[in-house]
């Protein structure tokens, strides 16, 4: 496997070579990649939406990103970066859990039954209309999950979050400190480290047609790269123009963020992560697994000019995040997450050689697709060939340029490189040399000379898929059944009290429950009402009342519970 730049660059000094080399030991990795921090950093992660590597610090100069630039400049780019999953919802699971997706009931698009409650009458009724196997649900993930915020709390990290919550299930009480439109690390009581995220949607794809009447932040005839699987046609350059422009909206918004470190005076005192939750707007993109869809920028910035102007080739996945952040914070990620720190005095003690990534449902449209990538070949095994690739959503087609696509199909003036996206039947297999073939158009499943290839890289998916219950390849009807017998949702039993002697023990039938606490008297209360994360006995004084609560990721939540004075209500 390929080192990372630095590393390749110190050994070709040091040596005088340029063969490829063995990905180095874990001392040498953590001598290089892991900051010497003397302090428990803050940490924030900012995160813009459906967005491909498509700027200047991953080789994109369409347009100029000074902000970005900068991070990468004053940080670490990664160039092998992957989302396991190409669409929001699913992606998001995967990194607050660390778990892929479809391991954990969550690989189909809006599975969440509280996603009716906010949408207009026509798209629920849209719901309604959908097969019997699109009926919403929440993912109901292993008794063992959590939502990783949770080891931060415990540890005494403040965790905001602003605002998305789109995890396929709703959120324990305990994942946040803060977690609407206005968190934000200011609001910590005290001087604790944080954790803050905040997301950016002005790149969403709903933003190339919802934003098509605004100025551009482009020239109105700036020439935008096409690339081969989409129309030259001055509609599709429009949408692509509309694209940048959003990125440009969106760097300006990461350097307010970072305005405001400066201002507070903690910059350096903070690590800051910006990447995309998956591939880009466009047609062909978000919702594959190509690499359009699922290969994502990042940048860490580490305090006191740490690592600056570097790069990092090694294969990482979104899994990778949740066990990275709570190294980065010194705690031992738990065994149960199926990513592992990449950074940090927990890193990894060998690189992994594979990114693995699923597609199930997107929206009204039912697929099961699952591939394989390393640094150079890409596996896909489609388990519905008679299926087209493209998927009919309804909600892409607001777009002017899948609208331009779908118009040269029916005309049949698609070039064959984009009428790849709709042909029917798919292939069962496809094998693609991205180091040769980018846009991934040229299928190398049948090619007699590329079979060694095809056989290590089929037998590395099936491998992962053996280790795991794939939940997407079930049928959803059966998935539902398996989460929500009978169409239930299973309910978190009640917090149970156990108090003597000034200590407050709280417990909950419910395995895996997380418990949640607060003193209703505590003067130093945070107004909002967040819960504190309960792990261990509490000290309590004889004239506090105590609330509790509980939740299982996926199931209802508890009843409130009070204890005053050693007495339960």
């Amino acid at each position: 496997m390929k080192l990372s730049y630095l590393i390749l660059s110190l050994l070709l000094i040091s040596l005088g070579c340029s063969q490829k080399e063995e990905q180095p030991p874990k001392e040498i990795a953590q001598e290089i990649f892991n900051p010497k921090l003397d302090f428990r950093p803050n940490i924030l992660w900012i995160v813009a939406e459906d967005m491909s590597p498509n700027i200047p610090a991953f080789g994109d100069s369409t347009v100029v990103t000074p902000t970005l630039n900068r991070l990468a400049k004053e940080g670490i780019s990664y160039d092998n970066f992957f989302s396991a999953h190409p669409v929001c919802s699913p992606a998001r699971a995967s990194i607050i859990t660390g778990m892929y997706a479809n391991s954990i009931g969550a690989s189909h698009m809006r599975t969440g039954p509280w996603m009716l409650e906010n949408l207009p009458e026509h798209i629920i009724q849209g719901y309604k209309s959908l097969p019997e196997e699109n009926i919403p649900y929440e993912a109901v993930p292993p008794k063992e999950v959590k939502m990783f915020t949770e080891y931060l709390r415990a540890s005494g990290y403040y965790c905001t979050n602003n605002n998305k919550e789109d995890y396929q299930f709703i959120k324990t009480m305990t994942a946040w400190d803060e977690s609407n439109n206005k968190a934000h690390w200011r609001n910590r009581l005290k001087n604790a480290p944080f954790f803050s995220v905040f997301n950016i949607g002005v790149t969403h794809e709903s933003r190339i047609w919802a934003k098509a009447e605004d100025s551009l932040w482009v020239e109105n005839d700036l020439n935008v790269p096409i690339p081969p699987y989409l129309p030259e046609t001055e509609i599709s350059k429009n949408d692509v123009r509309r694209m940048y422009s959003n990125i440009l909206e969106m760097d300006t918004q990461v350097g307010t963020l970072l305005s405001e470190l400066e201002e507070d005076g903690l910059l350096d005192s903070t690590i800051v992560v910006w990447y995309t939750d998956h591939g880009g707007p466009l047609p062909r993109q978000k919702r594959l697994l190509y690499d359009s869809g699922t290969k994502v920028p990042m940048i860490i910035r580490f305090p006191n000019g740490q690592f600056a102007g570097q790069r990092d080739d090694r294969m990482i996945s979104f899994i990778d995040l949740a066990p990275t952040t709570l190294s980065l914070a010194s705690i031992e990620p738990p065994e149960y997450m199926q990513g592992s720190a990449f950074i940090g005095p927990f890193t990894r003690d060998e690189e992994p050689q594979y990114v693995f990534g699923a597609a199930d449902r997107f929206d009204e449209f039912t697929d099961r697709i699952r591939s394989a990538r390393d640094i150079q070949y890409k596996y896909i095994k489609n388990y519905q060939p008679e299926k087209p690739i493209y998927a009919d959503v309804a909600y892409r087609k607001n777009m002017p340029i899948m609208q331009e696509l779908l118009r040269l199909r029916e005309s049949k003036q698609l070039t064959a490189e984009q009428a790849l996206w709709f042909q029917q039947p798919k292939a069962n297999e496809e094998l693609y040399d991205i180091t040769k073939d980018p846009h991934e158009l040229h299928n190398l499943a049948n090619d007699p000379n590329f079979q060694q290839e095809l056989e290590r890289l089929r037998t590395a998916c099936e491998n992962w898929l053996d280790g795991m219950d794939d939940t997407g390849l079930r049928p959803e009807k059966e998935l539902v059944e398996a989460l929500w017998p009978n169409g239930i949702q299973p309910q978190t039993e009640n917090p149970v009290f156990t108090y003597s002697n000034g200590r407050l023990t709280i417990g909950c039938p419910t395995e895996g429950a997380s418990l949640g606490y607060r003193f209703v008297e505590d003067p130093e209360s945070d107004e909002r009402g967040a819960w504190k994360v309960y792990n261990s006995p509490v000290n309590v004084p004889e004239n506090s009342t105590v609330e509790a609560i509980a939740h299982r990721l996926g199931y209802k939540r508890s009843a409130m519970k009070t204890l005053v004075l050693g007495m339960e209500k």
